[in-house]
């Protein structure tokens, strides 16, 4: 079966590429598993001084993948909770990767794919890039990455990010502190190429004590809060209002809530 990601380790970089750029990057079970064994495989390999996650095509990711989301709107609780929690470990995984993590962002970037932005220690985009937590027009809400969305955002921000499922501009995400830079689109690439060559000029054990001590100084995730967020979308997804907002998406009509 085709992989829908793919790792590189070439000298001190590892490298892992999102390339199904046909379905936008989209996600799905599939996805998150590669992932998580990719980050597993980069944990465990000596000489590593730094990861880069980027993506092939017009866009970086546009979320989850739609027939996932079909599939699993059909599953039982049970079920769409053991997905969840799949989902809030690779973000964990990700978040606690010990060597630093840059991320390169083009194209849309939406839903689950502002977690993986949020867990990276240093995300960069392209100046066409846009944003959106859209969740909410589908009755769900961005449970399992919102942890690290709001730490990086802060709970004001993501109070109207979350409830509004606006989109936004790589100008607003730099200032919203979700990403840190922004380039010229076609010079993303040279921008990414300089930072990792910055990380590469410091010393390997102080580079990882320096991304331990920014964790330390944030305030601790609560230890039951991967359980808890998982919780609230695998019960969202088996709610009525959950069920009827991913019918009226795939149907192409408003959901009932919304009065005409």
């Amino acid at each position: 079966m085709m992989m829908k990601t793919r790792l590189t380790l070439e000298g001190q970089i590892a490298t892992i590429t999102l390339c199904n750029p046909e379905k936008h990057n989209a996600f799905d079970d599939k996805v998150i598993a590669e992932l998580r064994e990719h980050l597993h495989t980069i944990r465990h390999t000596s000489g590593l001084r730094a990861m880069l996650l980027k993506a092939e095509g017009k866009h970086f990711c546009a979320g989850a993948d739609l027939a996932w989301m079909k599939r699993m709107a059909q599953h039982s609780k049970a079920e769409n909770l053991k997905d969840a929690r799949q989902l809030a470990s690779l973000m964990a995984d990700l978040y606690q990767l010990p060597i630093p993590t840059v991320v390169a962002v083009q194209g849309a970037a939406y839903g689950g794919a502002i977690g993986l932005i949020a867990c990276c220690d240093i995300a960069i985009a392209s100046e066409s890039a846009r944003f959106c937590l859209s969740e909410v027009k589908l009755g769900l809400a961005p449970a399992t990455i919102a942890p690290y969305v709001v730490s990086a955002m802060g709970a004001r921000r993501c109070n109207k990010l979350f409830l509004t499922a606006e989109l936004f501009s790589s100008e607003q995400a730099m200032a919203f502190g979700l990403i840190h830079e922004k380039a010229p689109d076609s010079m993303l690439s040279e921008a990414i190429e300089k930072t990792l060559a910055q990380l590469l000029l410091a010393g390997p054990l102080a580079s990882q004590a320096a991304k331990q001590l920014v964790h330390a100084c944030k305030p601790p995730f609560d230890s039951n809060l991967a359980e808890t967020t998982s919780q609230l979308i695998a019960d969202l997804r088996v709610s009525e209002e959950g069920q009827e907002g991913l019918s009226a998406f795939f149907e192409k009509r408003s959901p009932s809530w919304i009065k005409t």
